[in-house]
């Protein structure tokens, strides 16, 4: 079982990762975090962009000598492949590290996987450290894999204007697309949400038509590299995905001068779309905001 110390790492490990949320796609966001024997933090890093070191290694260089002897706590297992990067398990056994703590297996694996390598090289290796407190971050990547398609966030304003795009100057539509690898607009254009945020590591697929199948779409979509889209527009974008049952999740927002107003004699639904559950409900930058995800 994890120690107290390991625990508190592997959080600072799932904090760390989200740093690479919007920017590592097709690769997911990982965190690592380096233990001295005394349970001091050695060193830290997470993986920034595809092509790029991954977590494990930037924490061993910021760890040095220090490795030796020491714990990786790390959000992700240890990849086992070489790539543009050397295979993080040789990385942390050529360092000299005695035991690695893990959240969650990588399913994308190939051959036998890092932890099971780590394990014949004599490391001690703990899997399953605080799975769920990861899967928060590593979720949304694990489901695009399994899917093979990306999760897909709608946003949305719902008011007496009937149902309209969050307007793309405000602080709650910047948030959105850094935390998405592309957008979807309403003309069918899709290109990175954060232009330049993967360093050429992603493909930017163009000329999707507003005639496309939506799991057509979604499907080249994650071919290119996208493991989370995010759909700027009103039905006209979203409403065939609505139809196809690809839409995972919704962040609707109301406008806060919305009580002087009656609501759209065309709205198809008068909140969220049907088979959505609320998740949380915030007031920002003059709307009320309503999260919610496709009932399971």
């Amino acid at each position: 079982m994890a120690s107290p110390a390991e625990g508190a790492a592997m959080r600072r490990a799932i904090a760390l990762a989200a740093l690479g949320l919007g920017t590592t796609s097709p690769n997911p966001p990982v965190g690592c975090v380096i233990l001295r024997p005394d349970g001091r933090i050695a060193g830290e890093g997470w993986h920034v962009r595809k092509g790029e070191a991954h977590a494990e290694t930037q924490a061993l260089a910021r760890a040095g000598e220090q490795a030796a002897g020491a714990t990786a706590v790390v959000t992700l297992e240890p990849c086992n492949h070489y790539g543009r990067t050397q295979p993080c398990r040789e990385a942390l056994i050529s360092a000299g590290i005695r035991r690695v703590v893990i959240a969650l297996i990588d399913p994308t694996s190939r051959g036998e996987g890092g932890a099971a390598m780590l394990a014949s090289a004599g490391l001690d290796v703990e899997v399953g450290a605080l799975a769920d407190e990861a899967g928060i971050l590593l979720g949304p990547w694990l489901t695009a894999q399994e899917t093979r398609r990306p999760v897909i966030t709608w946003s949305y304003v719902i008011g007496g204007h009937g149902i309209t795009p969050l307007p793309a100057e405000s602080a709650d539509a910047y948030r959105l697309r850094i935390n998405a690898d592309a957008i979807l607009l309403s003309d069918g254009s899709a290109s990175e949400a954060v232009p330049g945020s993967h360093g050429g590591g992603i493909l930017t697929v163009k000329d999707i038509t507003p005639g496309t199948d939506a799991r057509d779409a979604a499907t080249a979509l994650y071919e290119g590299g996208v493991r989370n889209l995010l759909l700027h527009g009103g039905l006209d974008v979203a409403g065939p995905f609505l139809e196809r049952q690809l839409i995972d999740r919704v962040v609707a927002y109301i406008p806060d001068s919305y009580e002087s107003q009656s609501p759209a004699a065309s709205l198809p639904w008068p909140q969220l779309p049907p088979g959505f559950t609320i998740l949380g409900l915030s007031k920002v930058d003059g709307f009320a905001r309503i999260e919610a995800e496709r009932s399971r």
